[in-house]
């Protein structure tokens, strides 16, 4: 079926599954297939920023199912740049440790670990008691529309320090053996804070043309390539389109970043020394194209509390979830730029490859691989983009999160799961993921409602936790 050279590359006698299973060798690193899982987790790390079993328990069912690579959740580079608490960092040598160990039980499965490095800049969701009197750094002094996120610009030294910090951070990633970095340009942290025409108000070097306003990015690939030399692999998320006026609540006239501003980086990134480049789309997160589907505020309420205290616009959102007389306008406005959601529910034709077009244009663009997310859970699209010449390679969250032996489906021979078990976009894991563990919460997918299908869901979504018990000697806190 396969080789050679898969017949003639991707000949009509390949199946999708050998497209997809064939190997993909970037310029310092070789993945055995093309399925990376996208970054994604939930607060299941210790508070302070050390890891934990469940942790290494969660990315081991990706590995364990057949996925090429796991790119981890964002891991902070500094206390004061986290997104949220209970997510493992590496902001000190003492987090080398449980890193080492995480590489190790990820490699016994013949899967590399990518580590996602990030900064959160103004959009940190919840600061977390060290925070508490430290507003949040930025490109911008501007809070954002939605949430009303406190921010103070960073001056030139500030940026000098978080260039550094990136730096090190990778410098730790490569000691503890993990197989590459990516570098969270996308979706309205700090670095996209800097890269977006409508989030980046700064008249310095760092502001302005966009030139200006990806000199932050490449000093950091830069600072990165300097610490830990060019055969280090290094991958770049990027937006190929903010839509910055998608945001969700009030409108936004500006829309960011184009196509041809993503291009631009791209080739901006690549000549810095970037090894690939991963495509997304949106200028904040959640964003109505990423994750695209829809939301269901009813939940949102539950979750959205803890963020009350964030911003300046926190607390007026959470009365718009509460209550079911005003849940209509988040509704709307979540909604209306979403050609993909029909009746409440994805349409998954419409939705599975939302980011294909523009990856096919960054990748004629450039000569490094590019990557795609997209909702991706179908392997005969999955297999076309890749004949097509719009990805090498595709990212995936939410479907792996439904169905981590997802790759193992595709190869023996399924283009996809069962209608029951497929996941349906519905979003239920992001709206659960501020306060309670990272899982599939679409209860319809555990058969019919009622406390045995709600059980079921439960014990799936705690799976992870199993056997846990506290490191011995500290292993992974020190």
């Amino acid at each position: 079926m396969g080789s050679p050279a898969t017949r003639a590359r991707y000949g009509t006698s390949v199946s999708d599954a050998d497209v997809i299973s064939q190997p993909l060798q970037f310029r310092n690193l070789e993945l055995p297939n093309r399925i990376l899982r996208s970054s994604m987790s939930g607060r299941i790390d210790n508070y302070d920023g050390s890891g934990t079993l469940a942790r290494i328990n969660f990315e081991k069912r990706f590995a364990a199912g057949g996925v090429g690579a796991i790119i981890t959740s964002h891991v902070p580079i500094d206390v004061r740049g986290r997104v949220l608490p209970n997510y493992a960092m590496l902001d000190r040598d003492a987090r080398i440790p449980f890193w080492r160990e995480l590489v190790e039980q990820v490699h016994k499965y013949d899967c590399k670990l990518i580590v996602q490095l990030a900064y959160a800049g103004r959009q940190r969701d919840i600061g977390g008691i060290e925070n508490r009197r430290r507003v949040a750094l930025g490109a911008t002094s501007k809070t954002d529309s939605f949430h009303g996120m406190r921010s103070r610009a960073l001056t030139r030294e500030e940026i000098a320090a978080i260039v550094q910090k990136f730096a090190d951070a990778a410098g730790r990633a490569r000691a503890a053996g993990a197989d590459g970095i990516e570098l969270q340009a996308s979706h309205g942290y700090l670095l996209t804070e800097f890269l977006s025409s409508a989030i980046n108000d700064r008249t310095d070097e760092y502001g302005g043309p966009l030139e200006n306003r990806a000199r932050f990015l490449l000093e950091v690939i830069h600072a990165i390539r300097q610490r830990v030399g060019d055969d280090y692999f290094l991958i770049v998320r990027l937006n190929a389109r903010d839509n910055h006026n998608a945001s969700t609540f009030p409108l936004e006239w500006k829309r960011g970043n184009t196509l041809d501003d993503a291009i631009q980086i791209a080739r901006w990134t690549e000549k810095a020394g970037a090894d690939a480049i991963n495509v997304s789309t949106g200028s904040t997160f959640p964003h109505p194209h990423n994750p695209a589907g829809p939301i269901d505020f009813r939940y949102s309420a539950a979750t959205y509390q803890s963020m009350i205290a964030s911003g300046k616009h926190t607390f007026r959102n959470y009365l718009l979830f509460r209550y079911a007389a005003l849940r209509w306008i988040p509704g709307l406005m979540w909604r209306r730029t979403q050609p993909f959601v029909k009746k409440g529910r994805a349409v998954p034709e419409l939705l599975e490859g939302l980011n294909a077009a523009d990856a096919h244009e960054i990748k004629q663009a450039v000569t490094v691989p590019v990557i795609c997310g997209g909702g991706w859970q179908t392997a005969s699209r999955i297999a076309r983009a890749i004949k097509n010449g719009d990805c090498d390679a595709v990212a995936i969250a939410r479907p792996l999160l439904a169905n981590p032996d997802l790759p193992q489906l595709w190869r023996a021979g399924h283009d996809r799961p069962r209608a029951d078990k497929a996941c349906t976009y519905c979003n239920k894991c992001l709206v659960n993921a501020l306060d309670f563990p990272l899982g599939c919460y679409e209860e319809e997918r555990y058969g019919e409602h009622g406390a045995a299908a709600w059980d079921r869901m439960i014990e799936d979504v705690m799976a992870y936790y199993q056997d846990e018990v506290p490191a011995p000697g500290g292993t992974y806190a020190e």
